[in-house]
C-alpha cells in the first residue's frame, strides 16, 4: 500500500487489525520487509503498521537534506493519513534513533516505546568517520558494498551458517536500497543529536530489547537505557545479534506480545 505523505509516496504494510496500533520503524540500510515475521506474527494482537522510510524500499525519495526529525515527521504524517491517533512506536537500530525524535516531537502520540538494538548516545568521532567512509563507499560501489561491510555484524554466525534464507534475504534487502537513501541516512545518523537527555523525560511504557550477541550496538547500551527510563523493562534475546527480530523472531515477538498487554 502507498499513501502520499509530505510530498512523496510512502509504502507501508498495514494489517488493519483491531488491536493497539504498532508502528515498526526499520533500521539501516533496510526496508519494511525486515518486519515480515512481526507483521505476520503479531497481527492477532495489534494493528501492525510497517512503513518504508523515505527513499528506502518502495517509498519515494524527495529532494532535500534529511535528519532524524525528518523521518519522524514523515511517520507522524503516515499516522495522520491512516487516522491513527497514537501508537506503540517500535524502532530497531536507526529506527530507535527515529523513535527518540518522534517522542520528543509527539510524546502524546506514543502509547509506548520499543527500543530494539539501539542506543541513546550520538556517534563518537570514530563513528562519524565510519559514516563518512560508508558514504564514500556507497557512492563509489553502491548500497550493496555497504551492506556487505555490515553483514558480519547483523546476524549471529550460527544464523549466517545454518539459515541461508535469512542471511540471503538480509543481504538482498541491503543491496537493493538506493544510494541516495543510504547516503542521506548515513548523514542523518552521523549528525543526530544526543538522545540521552530524552531518556529521563520518557513517561510512556518502554520495552528495551537487545540481541545478547549484538556487537554493533552492545547490550550495555540497552542496559543503560533501561536504567535511565523510568519503569522500562529489558529483554535480552539469546542467540541474537543486531537484527534480533530476524535471528530469533519467535522470542522477539513473544517479548513484544507481552509488552502490548501493558498498553492495550
Amino acid at each position: 500500500m502507498k499513501v502520499k505523505v509530505r510530498g512523496f509516496e510512502m509504502a507501508y504494510d498495514d494489517t488493519n487489525g483491531s488491536g493497539v496500533p504498532l508502528l515498526l520503524i526499520h533500521g539501516f540500510p533496510l526496508d519494511r520487509t525486515l518486519w515480515a515475521a512481526q507483521v505476520r506474527g503479531l497481527a492477532d494482537v495489534a494493528r501492525v503498521i510497517a512503513p518504508d522510510l523515505r527513499g528506502f524500499g518502495e517509498s519515494g525519495m524527495p529532494t532535500g537534506s534529511v535528519t532524524m526529525d525528518t523521518y519522524a515527521d514523515d511517520l507522524r504524517g503516515l499516522l495522520d493519513a491512516l487516522g491513527v491517533k497514537n501508537a506503540v512506536v517500535a524502532g530497531l537500530s536507526m529506527g530507535g534513533y527515529i523513535a527518540f525524535a518522534f517522542y520528543r516531537k509527539n510524546a502524546a502520540r506514543a502509547r509506548g516505546l520499543i527500543l530494539a538494538d539501539t542506543k541513546a548516545g550520538p556517534d563518537s568521532p570514530e563513528g562519524q568517520k565510519g559514516r563518512d567512509d560508508n558514504i564514500t563507499l556507497a557512492r563509489a560501489q553502491g548500497a550493496g558494498a555497504v551492506g556487505d561491510k555490515m553483514m558480519p555484524k547483523m546476524l549471529t554466525p550460527k544464523t549466517a551458517a545454518e539459515r541461508a534464507d535469512i542471511a540471503n534475504a538480509a543481504r538482498a534487502m541491503m543491496a537493493r536500497q538506493s544510494v541516495a537513501a543510504v547516503v542521506s541516512a548515513l548523514e542523518a545518523m552521523r549528525d543526530r543529536p544526543d538522545s540521552t537527555p530524552t531518556l529521563a523525560e520518557i513517561k510512556a511504557p518502554t520495552l528495551v530489547v537487545t540481541g545478547a550477541e549484538d556487537t554493533l550496538i552492545p547490550p550495555k547500551e540497552a542496559e543503560a537505557m533501561r536504567d535511565a527510563i523510568r519503569g522500562a523493562r529489558l529483554v535480552s534475546i539469546p542467540g541474537a545479534a543486531h537484527l534480533a527480530n530476524l535471528d530469533q523472531p519467535d522470542t522477539f515477538n513473544a517479548a513484544v506480545r507481552e509488552f502490548l498487554k501493558l498498553v492495550a
